[in-house]
Order: structure tokens, then C-alpha cells, then sequence
């Protein structure tokens, strides 16, 4: 373990450890499924204690900013695991074109659950497809059969607004379409009703493409379409 991972571990244990609340932390177990347990702190509480914590830690290489980021995964509790997104959203300059591969694509599978797959997708893996040609590793996500890399395959380009590639992400949910899993079928419906922002007709013939129903996804949709129409930008 690296002296940047040590110092990662130390900070934020010392951060966190004592600040939370026994009731919210119950609480917080039984919404997210038990999947882990909760120090019971607040995202703020968290960010902002984290904040100070990592104020004098040096800039850390790519390698040791992954593996930082895999030993906080390590950890039981929650917001250990929220600090690891955390971690990556604040030294994301570090990270270079192999990051994806061989970082997010086991933190995407760690203890997994929405709440860390869509962490670990906001911070790290659509900024970096953005910054990388990721064209390689986001097929093999898509292509697998663990639900959680779909997820983070199809949503790879959240937030990417105008410059969203609309035929990657429509080719994306053509092929997960008849997945009636949850989680991706949630994704695909996020996915869709993002572009419904700025180009809603190419939603609207995706799924009138589409005949055999997913509810979930249309339901998302189809709420994109609706804001839409009433959108000045689309009138």
C-alpha cells in the first residue's frame, strides 16, 4: 500500500469515524437494502469534513489515486465508500486513459449498489469517456453480464447535454431494451430522457422503433417528452 493511500485511509477515518449519528445511520441501512452498514452522516456533513481532511495531501499519480479510491472501498461503512467517489471527483486531473479499466471497472463492482455505481459515474467514468477514447472498455461493460457495468455503460455520458453522442447511447439502449432488470431499465430511461432535452425526435422515433414495451424506461422517457414540449428551446 502506497504512502498516499496511507494518508488517504488516516485522513478520512479520522474525519469520519466519530461524526455520525446512530438513527440516521439506521435509517440509512434499511433504504439502501443493508448493502452495507452507515456511520450516519449527511452528504454535506461528509463532503465538507472530507474537504478539510484532504486539504494538505499532495497530488497523487493515477495508479495511486485508483488504489486510494479501492482501499476506502475496503472499509464497512458507507460514506467510506461515497469518500471514494469523492476522492476521484476531487483528483480526476490525476487520472489518466487507463483509469477506466483498471480502477472504475472494479469499483463499479464493489459492494455495488445504485448509490456507488451512479457515485462512481458522475465523478469519474463520464468525465473521463469524455476526456479518453473510451469506446473499448464501454462495449466490454455493455457486452457483460453484471447489471451494474451496464448501468454504468449505458449512463457513460450523463450531463454531456449537446455533446452527447445520440447514436452511441440510442445503440446502447436498443440492446439492453429487452432487459427488464430494474436498474437497467431505469438507466435506459434516464439515458432517453436526456437527449428528450435537445433532441426529442430522435427519442420519440426510438420509441416508436420499439413496440415491445419496457415500462420503466418509456415511463422516463415519455416524462422528457412531456417537459419538452413545454421547453422555450424546443418551441
Amino acid at each position: 500500500m502506497s504512502s498516499w493511500t496511507n494518508q488517504v485511509l488516516h485522513n478520512t477515518q479520522g474525519a469520519l469515524r466519530t461524526k455520525g449519528d446512530a438513527t440516521k445511520a439506521d435509517g440509512a441501512a434499511k433504504y439502501m437494502k443493508q448493502v452495507a452498514p452507515f456511520l450516519g452522516i449527511a452528504a454535506p456533513d461528509r463532503r465538507r469534513l472530507l474537504r478539510i481532511a484532504w486539504t494538505n495531501l499532495p497530488s497523487p499519480t493515477s495508479d495511486e489515486l485508483g488504489m486510494a479510491a479501492r482501499a476506502l472501498m475496503t472499509l464497512p461503512d458507507r460514506e467510506y465508500h461515497y469518500a471514494a467517489y469523492d476522492l476521484i471527483d476531487k483528483y480526476l486531473f490525476a487520472a489518466d486513459e487507463y483509469f477506466l479499466a483498471e480502477h472504475l471497472g472494479v469499483l463499479l463492482v464493489t459492494t455495488p449498489w445504485w448509490d456507488t455505481v451512479d457515485g462512481f459515474v458522475n465523478a469519474g467514468v463520464s468525465p473521463l469517456c469524455r476526456r479518453y477514447d473510451a469506446t473499448t472498455i464501454i462495449k466490454e461493460w455493455s457486452e457483460s453480464e453484471n447489471r451494474w457495468l451496464i448501468r454504468a455503460a449505458i449512463g457513460h455520458q450523463r450531463g454531456w447535454k449537446k455533446d452527447t453522442n445520440v447514436k452511441q447511447i440510442l445503440q446502447l439502449c436498443d440492446r439492453h431494451w429487452d432487459n427488464s432488470e430494474f436498474f437497467i431499465a431505469k438507466a435506459i430511461g434516464w439515458a432517453l430522457r436526456d437527449i428528450t432535452v435537445f433532441d426529442p425526435n430522435s427519442v420519440k422515433h426510438f420509441l416508436s422503433n420499439h413496440p415491445v414495451r419496457n415500462t420503466i424506461a418509456e415511463r422516463e422517457a415519455n416524462r422528457g417528452l412531456k417537459r419538452s414540449q413545454h421547453s422555450p428551446s424546443q418551441k
